[in-house]
């Protein structure tokens, strides 16, 4: 990659109009109505999207997971992970450009400058300008509006952890709790700090990911580079221009680098700073079309191509890096869909009374005694059988069935019996079954031990 070009320490980004920019805008849009509007949506009486941390349950529509079940909490990271492994491989930084919210909120707060504002140039003159009551509208409205939207952010957030509209019911009267308000301003804090103050300093200083992606670049990855060896010699259309001199086709006018958001000359060459937005085609595009050159000098390329090598990518499967990633993702997507069709909505613990490890009973029976956890993580009761398994002769004496309301947890305590005949010394395995009423082909099973003399 090229040395790192010098970086005005406040940039005008310029608005660009394209078929990229409608692809930005579309993924502003989506992801925000997605995120502003999933902790608006009821289901069965409650919010379709929360994860109750104070009950220990997170609701996904119709799902309901539990603490046991964090495992898919994992499984989900690990497949994020590596699906943005496998896209960075594919076409680079695209996901900078158009869809990580650093992008997205700053593309927001822009949009509120621009409005407030107005172009770069009369931005620029409006920093310049000595303070009037003109600057102070134009400042004060356009922090005012960054502020109000950064609190409609984190209020948004903390919706998914307490259900929103009790949240916005207690607004008004400021009826809200301390832990809600703390990250409500926190998250809003932050949104406002890095999408409307620091905005393209995030992506060039503070990010990762800017950092380690060319590790996972290979030559055929798709990046956003210029073609040197059309653009060059550049400089501008000239009807005075003497016959035969070699000009390139690029014109120089600079739009290039006024509309990049982090303000780095594509033409110095592939650099880090470049987020793969592609406001620099749509510029360098239009361009083309006013001078009547094809479009393409500025475009979505790989490294093999730019080396002047065969412009068509290697097929996937001779690509290493795509293979292990794609690998990886496609096996952790199939366990974790495997075991979401298998998910029981309800989970047993087995705990021994310590107390007393075996008696004998009333009939000459071996006893030992138990404290069953019973979950019910369903949105409607079950009456559950409860069932032994793993030592011959073994029953329950009591407590073979529970009733438990929807998603709480039950305790019960049950005692399991076993003929002494039939039992030797020591503790031997025992399994308890679970199974609902109104589904028995369902079950849940739990490990224990039954301490014979």
């Amino acid at each position: 990659m090229s040395a790192v070009q010098a970086i005005p320490i406040k940039l005008y980004p310029r608005l660009t109009r394209g078929r990229f920019n409608n692809w930005r805008v579309g993924f502003v849009v989506v992801t925000q109505l997605l995120y502003f509007g999933l902790p608006w949506l009821p289901w069965h009486g409650r919010q379709a999207l929360w994860f109750d941390l104070t009950g220990g349950r997170f609701h996904l529509f119709g799902l309901t997971l539990l603490p046991q079940d964090m495992v898919y909490l994992a499984a989900l990271l690990m497949a994020s992970a590596f699906g943005l492994f496998l896209w960075t491989t594919l076409s680079g930084r695209l996901w900078c450009g158009f869809s990580c919210p650093q992008t997205v909120y700053t593309e927001i707060m822009l949009w509120i400058e621009r409005w407030t504002e107005g172009k770069p140039a009369a931005r620029r003159a409006l920093d310049a300008a000595p303070w009037s009551l003109n600057k102070l509208t134009r400042k004060g409205g356009k922090h005012a509006l960054m502020v109000a939207f950064s609190l409609w952010t984190g209020l948004t957030l903390v919706g998914y952890f307490s259900p929103l509209r009790e949240l916005a019911a207690g607004l008004p009267t400021l009826a809200i709790g301390p832990w809600e308000a703390f990250w409500a301003l926190f998250y809003a804090g932050f949104t406002y700090l890095l999408a409307g103050v620091l905005r393209e300093k995030v992506c060039l200083h503070m990010c990762p990911y800017a950092r380690f992606q060319g590790a996972m670049f290979d030559p055929d990855t798709q990046l956003v580079a210029y073609d040197a060896r059309r653009g060059e010699p550049r400089g501008a259309l000239r009807k005075d221009a003497a016959p035969g001199v070699a000009r390139g086709d690029c014109v120089d006018c600079g739009l290039c680098v006024q509309v990049c958001p982090t303000g780095i000359d594509i033409r110095a060459g592939l650099q880090y700073e470049c987020i793969g937005c592609a406001a620099c085609i749509d510029a360098c595009d239009a361009v083309m079309d006013k001078i009547g050159a094809p479009h393409g000098l500025i475009r979505f390329t790989t490294q093999r191509a730019e080396d002047g090598g065969d412009a068509r990518a290697r097929r996937l499967w001779q690509r290493p890096r795509v293979l292990v990633y794609g690998g990886l993702l496609a096996v952790l997507l199939v366990l974790t869909v495997t075991g979401l069709l298998h998910h029981t909505p309800y989970k047993l613990d087995v705990l021994r009374d310590r107390a007393s490890l075996v008696r004998e009973g009333d009939d000459g029976w071996l006893e030992n005694s138990y404290s069953l956890r019973v979950m019910n993580g369903d949105e409607r009761a079950h009456r559950f059988r409860i069932e032994v398994e793993g030592l011959p002769g073994a029953r329950l004496r009591d407590g073979g069935q529970v009733m438990v309301p929807p998603l709480t947890v039950a305790t019960v305590g049950v005692r399991v019996a076993a003929d002494p005949a039939t039992v030797a010394r020591g503790s031997q395995p025992l399994r308890f079954v679970l199974r609902a009423a109104d589904a028995p082909e369902q079950k849940v099973t739990a490990d224990s031990s039954f301490i014979g003399e």
